[in-house]
């Protein structure tokens, strides 16, 4: 068996369990081992620098250059008794992955010999080559300068012995080259907005944050037989592959035990996320076979979307020593469930209350309304940024596919919830009922029914789900940076909370009651924000006719989602909020289609690639086994014999000729469109051409190669096959 395939085949069938039992003892004795924690901090450094980098990270207070000095020394005393021999500024470019360049903490002195040193210079401020991240024109090729500038709010931490210092990273001239810039900003936003809102409620109220529990999912292959693929190792999607005979059909993959190999490596990537201070709590199999997920607890946004970037790494790193390929493709097998990155999403104030919980008395559940009516309200009117926020390439063949929502974005909140809405839309000024079942609850000011956790069913299909103290963003791609759609979404609700107190403010002018001013304007947002309430299936044919008819959007593809981050609203959105400038939003939207176009074009290549020099040959190695069977045939039977029993062959051997025509007629054909729509100057018109001119023969080729891979012997064929990619372990 020289076949490549068989090849990969026995290496992942004979490949040893790795066991990993390196564990020291409770996960409470190493977790954080390697972070700069506060309270490593209160360790090594003096009571008066630790108070400046808390003001710092809480409040926004500029730390002094002497106390950047002191903090600089602890950093480094600690690393290197970690052994640490290097530091790096580590940012999250608009690459979608993060990046870092190492320096050596070494300093010669003169005499033949060297200290460590570390100062404040290199801890705020280094000075990183720009030219060759993505810039969306705002940088030309030969302006490289460019700065990243330490972000005290999240903790810098070791890895693979380098202390690692999360930044910003901006250009020459000032401009965001990173996603962490604008989401701190957009934090900053919706704190400030949120507080002031609060303040209508409780005078103790000084800070908002944003919190974020994200759940990652992936998928799970062997080395050998994913190295056997060029389309996974090329574009981390199987191009080719008939479905298996079995996947997820028996559901008995969900929720089941885990097999042992797994486990070693859950165990593994787990301990080193705990040493790295990412609460990583839970663990599971998920739909598909070979599919995995893994959730935190909640933290402040800005650090949970470190977590995840520093988590999807680890996920690689560790799977290789199992001798897996992790899989962050949204959608990496076709007629299997794809990969989500659920965003769980919710506001807590520095009193320690969660907006987002039901209270339990009148004053508690109108607050909560206030902030649900507002979230209902803002994503009725900017729905259309969320949704540009999840597009991608992958995640285009996942949203709506029947395992994750659609791309019609709206928002679940139950039944108890829905009823309590609806009565608050037809009541007045007297004290209502407590909605749903249960006795009556009449109260005074501000007419609010007594709300309970917990209280509804969840909803799957939904993209935007109240599920009890939190929303969760369910359509976010397993494989995208979490700090894209907590930046629109924090933007969003803070610029309808904003809106909110002005017209709350205008009530309160106007002589009304503070808490009447507040119930009236909640009622009209509940009222003009009902259309993107749905609590029914939105997978179903009868919800995309219905979306409609409410007046809702349903973009289906990258290129046409992403434009509306040039609408003039949401133009308006980040530049009065000081999230972005105009000249930045213009640059992103270039970058994120050339990204598509980028993506989708190696995926064509790869397609005609494997189609012309790996399926098409074989198809004929095995037509003329064929055709050499049908002649010795003919030989050594009576032409009666013969014709009755070479049929068969003969239609198999008429039946492949028609596939690799087609296939080959139309790879000829996609690689002459794909030549003529590249003369396209214009990113726009470049993008949307990929998506309906190039894309389309995907399916074409695809559909002809997998009817061959059903038809060609099993020993010739050269790709691992489905049932190989999700059952062997």
């Amino acid at each position: 068996m020289s076949n490549i395939r068989f090849k990969a085949l026995e290496m992942a069938i004979s490949r040893p369990r790795r066991p990993f039992n390196d564990v020291p003892g409770k996960v409470s004795d190493y977790y954080g081992e390697l972070t700069f924690s506060r309270h490593v901090m209160r360790e090594f450094m003096s009571r008066e620098a630790f108070n400046s980098v808390i003001k710092a990270a809480e409040k926004g207070v500029r730390i002094d250059r002497d106390i950047a000095d002191q903090v600089a020394s602890a950093m480094k005393a600690w690393a290197t008794s970690k052994g640490a021999t290097h530091f790096t500024h580590w940012f999250h470019p608009l690459t979608g992955a993060t990046a870092e360049k190492h320096d050596s903490f070494i300093q010669p002195t003169g005499d033949g010999k060297a200290i460590e040193a570390f100062n404040a210079n290199e801890l705020i401020q280094q000075e990183p080559d720009a030219s060759s991240f993505p810039s969306g024109g705002i940088r030309n090729t030969f302006e490289a300068r460019g700065y990243t500038a330490w972000d005290p709010t999240s903790p810098a931490f070791i890895m693979d012995k380098t202390l690692c210092i999360p930044t910003i990273f901006v250009s020459y001239t000032g401009e965001a080259l990173d996603y962490k810039t604008p989401l701190l900003k957009a934090s900053l936003s919706i704190d400030k907005e949120a507080t002031e809102v609060c303040r209508y409620f409780d005078k103790n109220v000084t800070r908002v944050f944003p919190t974020l529990g994200w759940e990652q999912e992936y998928f799970l292959v062997d080395s050998a037989l994913y190295n056997a693929r060029p389309d996974l190792v090329l574009t981390g999607r199987t191009l080719f592959g008939h479905s298996s005979a079995k996947d997820q059909q028996l559901s008995d993959h969900y929720f089941g035990i885990i097999p042992e190999k797994v486990i070693d490596f859950m165990r593994e990537f787990e301990y080193e996320a705990h040493r790295l201070g990412i609460p990583v709590r839970t663990r599971h199999n998920e739909v598909a076979p070979n599919q995995f997920e893994c959730a935190p607890i909640f933290e402040e946004v800005n650090v949970a979307v470190d977590h995840n970037q520093l988590l999807m790494h680890l996920l690689e790193k560790v799977g290789k020593r199992h001798g897996y390929t992790v899989l962050l493709h949204e959608k990496p097998y076709a007629g299997v469930n794809g990969s989500g990155k659920h965003n769980n999403w919710s506001l807590s104030t520095d009193t320690g209350e969660n907006l987002l919980s039901p209270g339990k008395t009148p004053k508690a559940n109108l607050r909560f309304l206030v902030f649900l009516a507002n979230i209902l309200k803002a994503l009725d009117s900017h729905a259309d940024i969320l949704r540009a926020y999840v597009a991608t390439s992958g995640n285009d063949l996942r949203l709506g596919a029947h395992e994750a929502p659609p791309a019609i974005i709206s928002a679940f909140i139950g039944k108890q919830l829905t009823e309590t809405l609806d009565l608050i839309e037809i009541t007045d000024k007297k004290a209502v009922h407590k909605a749903g079942q249960g006795a009556t609850n009449n109260i005074n000011i501000p007419k609010i029914p007594e709300i309970l956790l917990d209280n509804t069913d969840r909803n799957r299909t939904s993209p935007f789900a109240f599920t009890g103290n939190k929303f969760e963003f369910r359509a976010v791609g397993s494989s995208s940076s979490c700090a894209k759609p907590m930046i629109g979404l924090n933007l969003i609700v803070a610029d309808q909370l904003r809106k909110f107190r002005a017209e709350v403010d205008e009530l309160i002018a106007g002589k009304m009651n503070k808490e009447d001013a507040i119930f009236s304007i909640t009622k009209k947002y509940i009222i003009e924000s009902k259309r993107i309430r749905f609590e029914g299936n939105s997978y179903s044919e009868e919800w995309v006719n219905e979306a409609a008819q409410r007046g809702l959007s349903n973009i289906p593809d990258t290129p046409h989602a992403l434009k509306s981050l040039l609408k003039p609203e949401a133009i308006r959105l980040f530049t009065e909020h000081n999230i972005l400038t105009e000249r930045e939003v213009r640059a992103r939207y270039e970058i994120k289609l050339e990204n598509y176009v980028r993506k989708v074009q190696i995926e064509s290549r790869v397609m005609g690639d494997l189609a012309i020099n790996h399926i098409i040959p074989i198809a004929i190695r095995y037509q003329n086994q064929l055709i050499d069977n049908v002649k010795g045939l003919k030989e050594v039977l009576d032409n009666k014999t013969y014709m009755a029993l070479s049929k068969n062959q003969l239609d198999t051997i008429r039946e492949i000729s028609e596939h690799i025509a087609v296939i080959r007629e139309q790879v000829n054909k996609m690689v002459d469109t794909r030549k003529e729509v590249n003369r396209i100057e214009n990113i726009e018109d470049l993008a949307i051409a990929y998506q309906s001119r190039i894309i389309p023969f995907f399916d074409e080729i695809r559909y002809h190669a997998d009817k061959l891979e059903l038809m060609v012997d099993n020993e010739l064929w050269p790709l691992p096959k489905y049932r190989e990619l999700l059952f062997i372990r």
